[in-house]
């Protein structure tokens, strides 16, 4: 099956003055994400998880055209979406949306939510009548769980959770092919999480969306993803089917993220083996040398110094010289650099 989004090679780089620099130094670069490979299919959903400063949102709003990027990302009728000038990105806008964090703060608070909701068709689709879009934006809050009747409402008359409701109508409003979720539910209670994912799975199905969902809790993005992809320090650790990472994680970096995750029985929360990560995601203006996580990694040896590890695998990929489950000796080494 060709993929939906081939991506090769990856970059984003940000060019950065400290403060007491003189006028005439040069900027330095800061690598945000630095050379990610990875490829979805039509219909699928690629989770993407690591801590803040990986580089998440910022591989996000490249795939959009929000950054400048350089590598490739080879859209499904062969063009590549990192080379074209956004004259030619206009053709792509309506296939690609994106969801936003904070739900609130992306709507327009001088908009109605039928102008919200209707400003994509307005854009993309000059030739529709106002009768027809209207009708398509009733139809569409309806599809999200929105009475029509609040079409003339304004953002701030709704909740956190139907704000986000107005940004999926709005997003899925010109029928695209993939819709880019940034963290879309951090921002919502609990229990108002499991309805916008459930209401993202259900739009998916119904409609062959491909989805590639950023979060940093990994209960959510085992529950909506089929595969997923760890970035830390702007680089690929480790990627697999949802199952095979949650179930036989080979990373290190992935191991102290999933054991960092709680778990609702209390019996197994009390027993389970927490791997820590000593110290602080370093900075992307000075990354370490050879493996960008060899700084916090209690099985980081000599080579990994000096070596850059590259993703080795077919559907289990691994960017780790040593990959495999931590030992107890080494998890023992890590909670001793942690107290250090």
């Amino acid at each position: 099956m060709t993929p939906l989004l081939d991506v090769r090679d990856l970059r984003v780089t940000f060019q950065i003055r400290r403060e007491g620099d003189l006028p005439w130094a040069k900027p330095r670069p800061l690598h945000a994400v630095a050379g990610v490979d990875f490829t979805l299919q039509p219909g699928e959903t690629l989770g993407v998880v690591g801590e803040s400063g990986c580089g998440k949102s910022t591989l996000a709003r490249a795939l959009i055209g929000l950054v400048p990027a350089t590598g490739e990302a080879e859209w499904i009728d062969g063009k590549d979406l990192l080379a074209m000038s956004p004259r030619q990105m206009m053709k792509y806008r309506s296939d690609i949306q994106m969801v936003f964090q904070d739900p609130l703060a992306s709507l327009n608070p001088r908009m109605t939510v039928g102008q919200i909701i209707a400003e994509p068709l307005t854009t993309h689709r000059p030739e529709l009548g106002r009768s027809e879009v209207k009708d398509r934006v009733k139809a569409m809050m309806e599809k999200v769980g929105l009475l029509p009747n609040q079409i003339n409402r304004y953002p701030h008359e709704f909740s956190g959770g139907q704000c986000q409701r107005i940004g999926i109508a709005r997003a899925l409003i010109v029928e695209p092919k993939l819709i880019i979720c940034d963290e879309p539910v951090s921002a919502l209670d609990v229990s108002i999480q499991a309805q916008v994912i459930n209401l993202l799975i259900k739009l998916q199905k119904e409609l062959g969306l491909a989805l590639v969902f950023i979060a940093h809790d990994l209960s959510v993005v085992k529950h909506i993803s089929d595969r997923v992809m760890v970035l830390y320090l702007g680089k690929v650790m480790e990627v697999a089917s949802s199952t095979e990472l949650y179930g036989n994680p080979q990373h290190p970096y992935t191991q102290a993220l999933l054991s960092a995750v709680p778990v609702p029985d209390p019996t197994i929360e009390t027993s389970k083996t927490i791997v820590p990560l000593a110290g602080d995601l370093p900075s992307p203006m000075s990354p370490p040398s050879g493996c960008v996580f060899r700084t916090r990694c209690p099985r980081a040896q000599a080579r990994c110094a000096s070596e850059v590890p590259e993703p080795e695998g077919s559907d289990h990929k691994i960017a780790c010289h040593f990959p495999g489950p931590l030992t107890e000796a080494e998890i023992a080494h890590a909670r001793r650099n942690e107290a250090a």
